[in-house]
Protein backbone atom coordinates (compact mmCIF):
# COMPACT_ATOMS: atom_id res chain seq x y z
CA UNK A 1 0.00 0.00 0.00
CA UNK A 2 2.89 2.46 0.98
CA UNK A 3 4.34 1.86 -2.34
CA UNK A 4 1.41 2.37 -4.28
CA UNK A 5 0.82 5.35 -2.75
CA UNK A 6 4.20 6.89 -3.00
CA UNK A 7 4.19 5.71 -6.75
CA UNK A 8 0.55 7.71 -7.00
CA UNK A 9 2.24 10.69 -5.45
CA UNK A 10 5.73 11.16 -7.73
CA UNK A 11 3.19 10.76 -10.63
CA UNK A 12 0.82 13.38 -10.04
CA UNK A 13 3.96 15.33 -9.18
CA UNK A 14 5.62 14.91 -12.46
CA UNK A 15 2.59 15.60 -14.01
CA UNK A 16 2.13 18.82 -12.70
CA UNK A 17 5.70 19.97 -13.41
CA UNK A 18 5.65 18.70 -16.51
CA UNK A 19 2.06 20.83 -17.31
CA UNK A 20 3.27 23.76 -15.80
CA UNK A 21 6.60 23.72 -18.32
CA UNK A 22 4.05 24.30 -21.28
CA UNK A 23 3.86 27.96 -20.79
CA UNK A 24 1.15 30.66 -23.36
CA UNK A 25 3.39 32.91 -25.65
CA UNK A 26 3.45 36.53 -24.44
CA UNK A 27 1.77 38.70 -26.29
CA UNK A 28 4.02 41.73 -27.63
CA UNK A 29 2.36 44.75 -25.63
CA UNK A 30 3.67 44.10 -21.91
CA UNK A 31 2.03 44.20 -19.16
CA UNK A 32 3.41 44.87 -15.74
CA UNK A 33 0.59 44.17 -13.29
CA UNK A 34 -2.38 41.60 -13.06
CA UNK A 35 -4.41 45.35 -12.76
CA UNK A 36 -2.54 46.63 -15.73
CA UNK A 37 -3.85 43.28 -18.06
CA UNK A 38 -7.33 43.54 -16.31
CA UNK A 39 -7.02 46.99 -17.11
CA UNK A 40 -5.97 46.57 -20.67
CA UNK A 41 -8.38 44.01 -21.59
CA UNK A 42 -11.89 45.84 -20.35
CA UNK A 43 -10.39 48.91 -22.11
CA UNK A 44 -10.09 46.51 -25.51
CA UNK A 45 -13.79 45.20 -24.78
CA UNK A 46 -15.01 48.83 -24.74
CA UNK A 47 -13.36 49.93 -27.49
CA UNK A 48 -14.41 47.10 -29.52
CA UNK A 49 -18.28 47.62 -28.43
CA UNK A 50 -18.40 50.79 -29.63
CA UNK A 51 -16.73 50.13 -33.12
CA UNK A 52 -18.76 47.23 -33.41
CA UNK A 53 -21.90 49.81 -32.44
CA UNK A 54 -20.47 52.71 -35.30
CA UNK A 55 -19.89 49.86 -37.70
CA UNK A 56 -23.55 48.62 -37.72
CA UNK A 57 -24.57 52.50 -37.67
CA UNK A 58 -22.96 53.20 -40.71
CA UNK A 59 -23.92 50.07 -42.69
CA UNK A 60 -27.55 50.85 -41.62
CA UNK A 61 -26.73 53.88 -43.18
CA UNK A 62 -25.62 52.72 -46.35
CA UNK A 63 -28.07 50.10 -47.11
CA UNK A 64 -30.59 53.21 -47.25
CA UNK A 65 -28.39 55.66 -48.85
CA UNK A 66 -29.50 56.90 -52.41
CA UNK A 67 -26.38 58.79 -53.76
CA UNK A 68 -24.11 56.53 -54.97
CA UNK A 69 -21.42 58.88 -53.07
CA UNK A 70 -23.21 58.79 -49.65
CA UNK A 71 -23.25 55.14 -49.86
CA UNK A 72 -19.40 54.49 -50.66
CA UNK A 73 -18.64 57.32 -47.90
CA UNK A 74 -20.76 55.33 -45.23
CA UNK A 75 -19.06 52.11 -46.72
CA UNK A 76 -15.47 52.86 -46.02
CA UNK A 77 -16.53 54.49 -42.32
CA UNK A 78 -18.15 51.28 -41.88
CA UNK A 79 -15.30 48.93 -42.91
CA UNK A 80 -12.95 51.34 -41.38
CA UNK A 81 -14.80 50.93 -37.73
CA UNK A 82 -14.74 46.96 -38.46
CA UNK A 83 -11.13 47.55 -38.70
CA UNK A 84 -10.51 48.98 -35.47
CA UNK A 85 -13.34 46.41 -33.54
CA UNK A 86 -10.58 43.32 -35.26
CA UNK A 87 -7.94 45.50 -33.41
CA UNK A 88 -9.47 45.68 -30.21
CA UNK A 89 -10.41 42.23 -30.26
CA UNK A 90 -6.73 41.30 -30.78
CA UNK A 91 -5.49 43.81 -27.74
CA UNK A 92 -7.88 42.08 -25.61
CA UNK A 93 -6.73 38.41 -26.86
CA UNK A 94 -3.54 39.33 -26.03
CA UNK A 95 -4.09 41.18 -22.76
CA UNK A 96 -6.27 37.67 -21.95
CA UNK A 97 -3.28 35.96 -23.13
CA UNK A 98 -1.03 37.92 -20.60
CA UNK A 99 -3.41 37.91 -17.65
CA UNK A 100 -3.68 34.08 -18.14
CA UNK A 101 0.17 33.80 -17.95
CA UNK A 102 0.13 35.90 -15.13
CA UNK A 103 -1.96 33.18 -13.16
CA UNK A 104 0.01 30.49 -14.25
CA UNK A 105 3.15 32.11 -13.11
CA UNK A 106 1.81 32.74 -9.44
CA UNK A 107 0.04 28.93 -9.57
CA UNK A 108 3.55 27.90 -10.10
CA UNK A 109 5.13 29.96 -6.62
CA UNK A 110 2.28 28.58 -4.74
CA UNK A 111 3.06 25.10 -5.83
CA UNK A 112 6.84 25.71 -5.26
CA UNK A 113 5.73 25.68 -1.84
CA UNK A 114 3.43 23.06 -1.67
CA UNK A 115 5.41 20.46 -3.24
CA UNK A 116 8.40 20.87 -1.21
CA UNK A 117 7.58 18.97 2.51
CA UNK A 118 4.75 16.44 0.10
CA UNK A 119 8.55 15.50 -1.91
CA UNK A 120 9.90 15.06 1.58
CA UNK A 121 7.14 12.76 2.46
CA UNK A 122 6.69 10.99 -0.39
CA UNK A 123 10.52 10.18 -0.33
CA UNK A 124 10.12 8.60 2.72
CA UNK A 125 7.62 6.49 2.21
CA UNK A 126 9.10 4.98 -0.80
CA UNK A 127 12.20 4.02 1.30
CA UNK A 128 10.26 2.35 3.49
CA UNK A 129 8.19 0.58 0.10
CA UNK A 130 11.77 -0.74 -0.72
CA UNK A 131 12.11 -2.41 2.79
CA UNK A 132 11.70 -6.33 2.80
CA UNK A 133 9.06 -7.12 5.50
CA UNK A 134 11.29 -10.04 6.23
CA UNK A 135 14.07 -7.94 7.70
CA UNK A 136 11.87 -5.81 10.16
CA UNK A 137 10.99 -9.18 11.47
CA UNK A 138 14.05 -10.47 11.92
CA UNK A 139 15.61 -7.11 14.08
CA UNK A 140 15.64 -6.87 17.87
CA UNK A 141 12.63 -5.76 18.77
CA UNK A 142 10.61 -5.62 15.14
CA UNK A 143 7.55 -6.07 16.18
CA UNK A 144 7.40 -3.37 18.34
CA UNK A 145 8.65 -0.88 15.68
CA UNK A 146 5.99 -2.00 13.14
CA UNK A 147 2.94 -1.60 15.55
CA UNK A 148 4.23 2.05 16.03
CA UNK A 149 5.03 2.01 12.49
CA UNK A 150 1.58 1.42 11.92
CA UNK A 151 -0.04 3.67 14.21
CA UNK A 152 2.65 6.56 12.64
CA UNK A 153 1.20 5.91 9.07
CA UNK A 154 -1.94 5.93 10.57
CA UNK A 155 -2.01 8.97 11.39
CA UNK A 156 0.52 10.17 8.93
CA UNK A 157 -1.79 9.27 5.96
CA UNK A 158 -4.87 11.50 6.50
CA UNK A 159 -2.58 14.46 6.50
CA UNK A 160 -1.30 13.43 3.42
CA UNK A 161 -4.13 12.99 1.58
CA UNK A 162 -5.19 15.95 2.87
CA UNK A 163 -2.44 18.41 1.59
CA UNK A 164 -2.02 16.47 -1.73
CA UNK A 165 -5.82 17.54 -2.19
CA UNK A 166 -4.58 21.03 -2.17
CA UNK A 167 -1.89 19.93 -4.69
CA UNK A 168 -4.72 18.05 -6.87
CA UNK A 169 -6.94 20.95 -6.92
CA UNK A 170 -3.70 23.70 -7.99
CA UNK A 171 -3.29 20.40 -10.75
CA UNK A 172 -6.54 20.96 -12.26
CA UNK A 173 -6.67 24.64 -11.92
CA UNK A 174 -3.48 24.35 -13.91
CA UNK A 175 -5.19 22.03 -16.68
CA UNK A 176 -7.90 25.21 -17.22
CA UNK A 177 -5.60 27.97 -17.53
CA UNK A 178 -3.84 25.70 -20.19
CA UNK A 179 -7.35 25.09 -22.02
CA UNK A 180 -8.14 29.19 -21.58
CA UNK A 181 -4.82 29.95 -22.96
CA UNK A 182 -5.48 27.86 -25.58
CA UNK A 183 -8.86 29.25 -26.65
CA UNK A 184 -7.29 33.17 -26.18
CA UNK A 185 -4.70 31.90 -28.57
CA UNK A 186 -7.36 30.72 -30.88
CA UNK A 187 -9.47 33.98 -30.80
CA UNK A 188 -6.04 35.87 -31.36
CA UNK A 189 -5.31 33.80 -34.87
CA UNK A 190 -9.25 34.49 -35.65
CA UNK A 191 -9.22 38.29 -34.87
CA UNK A 192 -5.92 38.43 -36.81
CA UNK A 193 -7.79 36.71 -39.85
CA UNK A 194 -11.01 38.74 -39.93
CA UNK A 195 -8.57 41.86 -39.82
CA UNK A 196 -6.32 41.19 -42.81
CA UNK A 197 -9.90 40.51 -44.66
CA UNK A 198 -11.44 44.21 -43.19
CA UNK A 199 -7.87 45.97 -44.30
CA UNK A 200 -8.59 44.04 -48.19
CA UNK A 201 -12.00 45.52 -48.36
CA UNK A 202 -11.42 49.14 -47.10
CA UNK A 203 -8.18 48.98 -49.71
CA UNK A 204 -10.74 47.79 -52.21
CA UNK A 205 -13.32 50.76 -51.45
CA UNK A 206 -10.57 53.27 -51.01
CA UNK A 207 -9.16 52.20 -54.73
CA UNK A 208 -12.76 52.97 -55.55
CA UNK A 209 -12.94 56.28 -54.30
CA UNK A 210 -10.24 57.74 -56.02
CA UNK A 211 -11.06 56.34 -59.22
CA UNK A 212 -14.56 58.13 -59.18
CA UNK A 213 -12.69 61.39 -57.66
CA UNK A 214 -10.49 61.81 -60.73
CA UNK A 215 -12.79 64.15 -62.41
CA UNK A 216 -11.61 66.96 -59.48
CA UNK A 217 -8.57 65.86 -59.44
CA UNK A 218 -7.04 69.47 -60.65
CA UNK A 219 -8.70 71.73 -58.23
CA UNK A 220 -7.68 69.64 -55.60
CA UNK A 221 -4.16 69.21 -56.78
CA UNK A 222 -4.00 72.79 -56.34
CA UNK A 223 -5.55 73.00 -53.10
CA UNK A 224 -3.12 70.66 -52.09
CA UNK A 225 0.00 73.03 -53.28
CA UNK A 226 -1.32 75.42 -51.72
CA UNK A 227 -1.57 73.70 -48.44
CA UNK A 228 1.64 72.59 -48.86
CA UNK A 229 2.84 76.41 -49.32
CA UNK A 230 1.43 77.10 -46.11
CA UNK A 231 3.29 74.33 -44.38
CA UNK A 232 6.73 75.56 -45.23
CA UNK A 233 6.20 79.40 -44.60
CA UNK A 234 4.78 78.11 -41.19
CA UNK A 235 7.07 78.42 -38.46
CA UNK A 236 5.55 75.74 -36.59
CA UNK A 237 2.04 73.51 -36.07
CA UNK A 238 0.87 76.20 -34.28
CA UNK A 239 0.93 78.64 -36.86
CA UNK A 240 0.16 76.19 -39.86
CA UNK A 241 -3.32 75.32 -38.17
CA UNK A 242 -3.80 79.64 -37.45
CA UNK A 243 -3.18 80.48 -41.63
CA UNK A 244 -5.31 76.97 -42.28
CA UNK A 245 -8.42 78.32 -39.96
CA UNK A 246 -7.62 82.15 -41.72
CA UNK A 247 -8.13 80.67 -44.73
CA UNK A 248 -11.21 78.23 -43.95
CA UNK A 249 -12.79 81.54 -42.88
CA UNK A 250 -12.31 83.11 -45.94
CA UNK A 251 -13.24 80.50 -47.93
CA UNK A 252 -17.15 80.22 -45.70
CA UNK A 253 -17.36 84.36 -46.14
CA UNK A 254 -16.81 83.99 -50.08
CA UNK A 255 -19.04 81.15 -50.19
CA UNK A 256 -22.08 83.67 -48.07
CA UNK A 257 -21.73 86.77 -50.31
CA UNK A 258 -24.92 86.84 -52.56
CA UNK A 259 -24.45 86.01 -56.11
CA UNK A 260 -24.32 88.28 -59.25
CA UNK A 261 -27.64 90.69 -59.59
CA UNK A 262 -29.24 90.94 -63.50
CA UNK A 263 -28.95 94.66 -64.58
CA UNK A 264 -32.62 95.70 -64.50
CA UNK A 265 -34.36 96.83 -67.60
CA UNK A 266 -34.99 99.98 -66.48
CA UNK A 267 -32.01 101.03 -64.13
CA UNK A 268 -32.67 104.92 -62.89
CA UNK A 269 -35.85 102.75 -60.83
CA UNK A 270 -33.63 100.35 -59.29
CA UNK A 271 -33.39 100.18 -55.55
CA UNK A 272 -30.73 98.54 -53.55
CA UNK A 273 -31.81 95.67 -51.83
CA UNK A 274 -31.78 94.52 -48.55
CA UNK A 275 -28.52 92.67 -47.27
CA UNK A 276 -29.56 88.75 -46.62
CA UNK A 277 -28.94 87.29 -43.57
CA UNK A 278 -25.83 84.93 -43.63
CA UNK A 279 -26.16 81.88 -42.08
CA UNK A 280 -23.84 81.28 -39.20
CA UNK A 281 -21.54 78.24 -38.86
CA UNK A 282 -22.33 76.05 -36.16
CA UNK A 283 -20.83 76.84 -32.61
CA UNK A 284 -20.87 74.31 -31.27
CA UNK A 285 -18.32 71.36 -30.90
CA UNK A 286 -18.51 68.73 -34.15
CA UNK A 287 -21.05 65.76 -32.64
CA UNK A 288 -20.24 62.96 -32.77
CA UNK A 289 -16.75 63.23 -31.67
CA UNK A 290 -14.39 60.17 -31.71
CA UNK A 291 -10.93 59.00 -30.75
CA UNK A 292 -8.70 58.74 -34.55
CA UNK A 293 -7.49 54.96 -32.97
CA UNK A 294 -8.38 52.18 -30.16
CA UNK A 295 -5.34 52.54 -27.68
CA UNK A 296 -4.16 53.52 -24.50
CA UNK A 297 -3.59 57.00 -23.33
CA UNK A 298 0.12 57.85 -22.54
CA UNK A 299 -0.65 61.39 -22.36
CA UNK A 300 -3.45 63.85 -21.75
CA UNK A 301 -4.19 67.37 -21.70
CA UNK A 302 -1.83 69.36 -20.60
CA UNK A 303 0.68 67.17 -19.71
CA UNK A 304 4.31 68.09 -19.77
CA UNK A 305 7.22 66.35 -19.54
CA UNK A 306 10.89 66.52 -19.33
CA UNK A 307 12.32 68.99 -22.19
CA UNK A 308 8.16 69.21 -23.53
CA UNK A 309 6.24 71.90 -23.79
CA UNK A 310 3.17 71.79 -22.16
CA UNK A 311 0.68 69.00 -24.45
CA UNK A 312 -1.87 70.96 -26.48
CA UNK A 313 -3.93 67.65 -26.98
CA UNK A 314 -3.29 64.03 -26.31
CA UNK A 315 -1.76 61.17 -27.47
CA UNK A 316 -2.67 57.48 -27.82
CA UNK A 317 -0.60 54.45 -28.24
CA UNK A 318 -1.86 52.37 -31.10
CA UNK A 319 -1.32 48.86 -32.60
CA UNK A 320 1.61 48.41 -35.64
CA UNK A 321 -0.58 49.72 -38.43
CA UNK A 322 -3.63 51.04 -36.27
CA UNK A 323 -6.43 52.10 -38.53
CA UNK A 324 -7.17 55.85 -37.98
CA UNK A 325 -10.37 58.10 -38.24
CA UNK A 326 -11.46 61.17 -38.40
CA UNK A 327 -12.94 62.01 -35.04
CA UNK A 328 -15.80 64.57 -36.65
CA UNK A 329 -17.53 65.29 -39.67
CA UNK A 330 -15.65 68.35 -41.83
CA UNK A 331 -13.80 69.32 -44.71
CA UNK A 332 -9.54 68.28 -45.13
CA UNK A 333 -7.54 71.57 -44.62
CA UNK A 334 -4.20 69.43 -45.02
CA UNK A 335 -3.36 66.00 -45.56
CA UNK A 336 0.97 65.49 -45.58
CA UNK A 337 3.93 65.22 -43.55
CA UNK A 338 5.24 68.23 -41.60
CA UNK A 339 8.13 67.89 -40.00
CA UNK A 340 8.96 65.89 -36.71
CA UNK A 341 5.17 65.00 -36.68
CA UNK A 342 5.09 61.93 -39.49
CA UNK A 343 1.98 62.72 -41.81
CA UNK A 344 -1.00 64.61 -40.26
CA UNK A 345 -4.59 65.64 -41.35
CA UNK A 346 -6.27 68.60 -40.22
CA UNK A 347 -9.79 69.01 -40.65
CA UNK A 348 -11.91 71.90 -40.45
CA UNK A 349 -15.81 71.19 -39.01
CA UNK A 350 -17.25 75.13 -39.53
CA UNK A 351 -17.92 77.59 -36.63
CA UNK A 352 -14.05 77.65 -35.96
CA UNK A 353 -13.15 74.17 -34.84
CA UNK A 354 -10.39 72.25 -36.11
CA UNK A 355 -9.08 68.89 -35.52
CA UNK A 356 -5.28 67.86 -36.42
CA UNK A 357 -4.15 64.05 -36.23
CA UNK A 358 -0.53 63.43 -36.36
CA UNK A 359 1.87 60.53 -36.11
CA UNK A 360 0.36 58.71 -38.96
CA UNK A 361 2.24 56.99 -41.43
CA UNK A 362 0.42 56.45 -44.52
CA UNK A 363 -3.17 58.97 -45.67
CA UNK A 364 -6.02 57.87 -46.73
CA UNK A 365 -7.41 61.36 -46.92
CA UNK A 366 -7.04 64.35 -49.65
CA UNK A 367 -7.29 68.07 -48.98
CA UNK A 368 -11.17 69.41 -49.93
CA UNK A 369 -12.38 66.32 -49.48
CA UNK A 370 -15.51 66.19 -47.05
CA UNK A 371 -15.16 63.42 -44.48
CA UNK A 372 -17.65 62.00 -42.37
CA UNK A 373 -17.14 61.24 -38.43
CA UNK A 374 -15.37 57.74 -38.65
CA UNK A 375 -13.90 58.32 -42.19
CA UNK A 376 -11.00 56.61 -42.94
CA UNK A 377 -7.69 58.80 -42.58
CA UNK A 378 -4.79 56.36 -42.78
CA UNK A 379 -2.28 53.87 -40.35
CA UNK A 380 -0.31 54.40 -38.03
CA UNK A 381 3.15 53.36 -38.29
CA UNK A 382 5.67 49.83 -37.27
CA UNK A 383 6.61 49.62 -34.21
CA UNK A 384 5.09 51.41 -30.99
CA UNK A 385 3.38 54.00 -32.80
CA UNK A 386 1.92 57.14 -30.85
CA UNK A 387 -0.77 59.30 -32.38
CA UNK A 388 -1.94 62.65 -30.97
CA UNK A 389 -5.23 64.53 -31.37
CA UNK A 390 -5.64 68.19 -30.68
CA UNK A 391 -9.45 70.17 -31.04
CA UNK A 392 -9.14 73.50 -31.19
CA UNK A 393 -12.24 76.47 -31.12
CA UNK A 394 -10.53 79.57 -33.20
CA UNK A 395 -7.10 78.51 -32.13
CA UNK A 396 -7.50 77.71 -28.81
CA UNK A 397 -6.68 73.70 -27.79
CA UNK A 398 -9.56 72.25 -25.92
CA UNK A 399 -9.61 68.94 -24.37
CA UNK A 400 -10.83 65.99 -26.65
CA UNK A 401 -11.57 63.94 -24.01
CA UNK A 402 -14.40 66.59 -22.59
CA UNK A 403 -16.44 66.04 -26.26
CA UNK A 404 -16.41 62.20 -27.00
CA UNK A 405 -19.63 60.78 -27.29
CA UNK A 406 -20.72 59.15 -24.62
Amino acid sequence: MIARFALICAAGLALLVGIEATRAQDPAQVIETPQDAQSALRNAEVQSREARLRAESFEQRAASAIAAADKTAQESAALAARVQQAEAQIAGNEARIRLIGQQRQALRIELAQRQKPVVELTAALQRLSRRPALFSLLRPGSLQDAVYLRAVLETMLPEVGRRTAGLRAALERSKQLQTQAEQASADLRASQGELNQRRQQLLTIEARQRLESRSAGSLADREAERALGLAEQARDLSALVGELDKAGRLRAQLAALPGPVLRPAMPQSAAVPPMAEVAQPPANAPMPYLLPVTGRLVAGFGDAGAGRAQSRGISLAARPGAQAVAPGAGRVAFAGPYQGYGSIVIIEHGGGWTSLVTGLATLDARVGQMVIAGAPLGRAGPGRPVLSLELRKDGAPLNPLDFLRR
